[in-house]
């Protein structure tokens, strides 16, 4: 080995590989938990999804391994190249794409099939840091806003016409990225009153909403009354407000749920929020379906039977009742905490968790330590999509969150996931190794 290879490898950030690698052999023994049986002859069967899941570590830490010896100024100076390959990449998904599960967002020939929408998370960062460290980039101008939001946004909107509305809600996770470099409060405001106003949509009569926020709104002008007698603006700020929630309230979200959203997104959405779903919102043929279920609701509530299953200690390794006899559906992909859970119990899952946090609360730490603003930016990049897989993957195996086809980062099966994820880090740990040098 050269001086220079010893040289970067000495460089590398041992802790974030660390805990890296601790979560990916979580992984495929997870994988593994999951699917054997004391039938089978042998724990390597090539069938088998643990001993995929093993090959795709390998490509991965091979393609780590390459990206390792790159020059780290190459992820820059590709990055708007590699967003439009992306982008592009998207497109044919829309019209040659393969359809899995009801899902329009695969590529491939023959077995080997990949999602465009999992790789192009990596280029969407690349490209994000790229124009936000950019020189010529004034983020406290509405225009260089408005275009770092087109980067995050475009590759959702593409990825909710393959029908693959979870993998596209991710896109949202670089508004936390573009908060952390300068993006005003009041858009977060906005943000999660929208995400209120919209709970409140669904839970509240039409009506009655229309009345609550006309009285919050007069309380409001009332409160500030004396503003609004010697302020036109004020008083236009107030009225426009008030006409935006109950447009929001009173035509968009319905709109959005009678015509946008399938069936099943309504139901998952309902059956998280714990109603049923309104007549006004079925879809054609969907009151003839009503004795079989919800499926997500059941999905949700074996997840729960398991994980509740395993008490404080869990069941043991390999001891999953649940497990074993498959009453959790996609327990291997974005239903695998829930053999965590059942395995290991309460205590194992802390441990788990405790993993996830230190690898991001790392990463944070990592981007702070960046000379580059181009690097700093990737380094909350990376951080904020495994935060928001994490959150979401979660809360919807405890039933806190709509089923929504989130996997979870390092543990759940699948080879554009796990590969994904892992140049997202490799990338970060070889910026971390020249985190001296200026990058633009």
């Amino acid at each position: 080995m050269s001086a220079q290879s010893k040289s970067i490898f000495g460089r590398l950030d041992t802790l974030t590989l660390v805990l890296y690698l601790s979560l990916v052999f979580i992984g495929v023994m997870t994988v593994f938990s999951v699917e054997h049986r004391s039938t089978d002859p042998s724990i390597f069967m090539m069938s088998k999804n643990h001993m995929k899941q093993f090959m795709f570590l390998g490509v991965s830490l091979f393609v780590g391994l390459i990206i390792i010896f790159t020059d780290s100024k190459f992820f820059s100076s590709f990055a708007y190249l590699s967003y439009t390959i992306g982008i592009f990449l998207l497109i044919i998904t829309i019209f040659a794409g393969v359809d899995i599960k009801g899902s329009h967002s695969w590529l491939g020939v023959g077995a080997a099939r990949f999602q465009p929408g999992e790789v192009c998370k990596i280029f969407t960062s690349l490209a994000l840091s790229k124009f936000l460290s950019s020189p010529d980039t004034n983020f406290q101008t509405l225009r260089h806003r408005l275009i770092g939001a087109a980067f995050a946004l475009a590759p959702a909107v593409l990825i909710i016409l393959q029908k693959e509305t979870g993998l596209a809600l991710v896109y949202f996770c670089f508004f936390l990225v573009m908060y952390r470099e300068g993006l005003p409060n009041i858009i977060l405001i906005i943000g999660f009153s929208l995400v209120a106003l919209t709970l409140a949509s669904l839970l509240v009569d039409r009506l009655v909403l229309f009345i609550i926020i006309t009285a919050l709104t007069a309380a409001g002008g009332y409160l500030i009354r004396r503003e609004l007698k010697r302020n036109v603006s004020a008083r236009i700020l107030l009225v426009g407000a008030w006409l935006v929630c109950i447009l929001f309230s009173q035509v968009m979200v319905p709109v959005l749920f009678k015509y946008v959203l399938q069936k099943h997104q309504i139901e998952r959405i309902y059956s998280t929020l714990g109603q049923d779903v309104p007549e006004s919102y079925m879809k054609a043929g969907q009151k003839k379906d009503e004795k079989k279920g919800n499926v997500s609701d059941y999905n949700v509530k074996q997840s729960k039977i398991a994980i509740g299953s395993g008490g404080f200690w869990g069941k043991g390794f390999l001891n999953g009742t649940s497990t074993k006899n498959e009453f959790v559906p996609e327990q291997h992909t974005d239903f695998i905490f829930c053999a965590i859970g059942e395995q290991f119990g309460f205590f194992g899952s802390g441990i788990l968790i405790a993993l996830y946090v230190s690898l991001m609360l790392r990463l944070i730490y990592l981007a702070e330590r960046q000379r580059s603003a181009f690097s700093r930016i990737y380094g909350y990049c990376v951080a904020s999509i495994l935060f928001f897989h994490f959150a979401i993957n979660i809360s919807m195996t405890i039933g806190l969150a709509p089923v929504i086809g989130i996997t979870l980062p390092f543990l759940s099966y699948g080879g554009s996931s796990l590969l994904s994820f892992s140049i997202l880090m490799f990338i970060m740990l070889r910026l971390d190794s020249d985190r001296q040098v200026m990058i633009r």
